[in-house]
């Protein structure tokens, strides 16, 4: 059996650049839904979607897009309403991320009404839509699933074989044959893992000087998931 990978390596952190996302099936409805901006039917869109899905990577690319605020939903956590106001009035979008959290249901509640009022606009990204979230707020409850909900699937296989050959590319790597196709089997479903794996290949192609085949492609998976190579 496959060991389910570890990632130990030491990347940079993602641009998160829109020339970066690659569209497919799983996520074309979501993207459709971002660029619409600021045309949308309500002041809030929920984006939601498993770990590992882009979610993070469209909604920063509709944040640059709409120069918004980039918040997590524990920020919001004890924040008063002269507080939120002045950010609502600095900001017409603001991005809230892990936005089901609880604990920022108030100061939410308060945000909302008044990103409304000011006819500015919230992305608020989680794992599920709102319909599935535990919100004690009635009012809040009845003002997100009453908004449009988007969702993000997981790569399946065909986008993860196409992130693993941007990231190829951008690095002016080549890949021999069926080694695509053997990571695309083994790995975890995910860009971010695909971004990793192909600057461990990068990595060690380069410091043992060799080519990149499946050879090579199983030492890498092996060293990532805490095996010997």
């Amino acid at each position: 059996m496959v060991k389910q990978l570890t990632f130990e390596l030491a990347l940079p952190p993602p641009t998160f650049a829109r020339e970066d996302f690659v569209v497919a099936d799983g996520n074309r409805k979501a993207l459709t839904w971002l660029d619409r901006w600021p045309d949308w039917p309500a002041p809030a869109l929920a984006l939601n979607g498993p770990a590992g899905s882009g979610k993070t990577h469209l909604a920063r690319i509709w944040a640059a897009r709409a120069s918004a605020a980039v918040l997590d939903a524990p920020d919001l956590d004890g924040k008063s309403v002269p507080d939120l106001t002045a950010l609502s009035r600095t900001h017409a979008a603001i991005l809230i991320d892990h936005a089901d959290r609880r604990a920022a249901e108030r100061a939410l509640f308060h945000l909302y009404n008044l990103m409304r009022e000011r006819r500015g606009h919230l992305l608020l990204v989680a794992e599920l839509a709102p319909a599935h979230w535990h919100i004690a707020l009635p009012d809040l409850a009845s003002r997100l699933r009453a908004a449009p909900a988007v969702g993000v699937a997981p790569p399946d296989d065909e986008l993860l074989g196409s992130i693993i050959l941007k990231q190829l590319g951008d690095r002016q790597l080549h890949a021999g044959p069926g080694v695509v196709q053997y990571l695309v089997a083994r790995m975890e479903r995910s860009g971010e893992a695909a971004r990793r794996v192909v600057a461990a290949l990068d990595h060690r192609a380069l410091s043992e000087r060799r080519e990149i085949d499946r050879r090579l492609a199983a030492d890498v998976l092996a060293e990532l998931s805490g095996g010997t190579s």
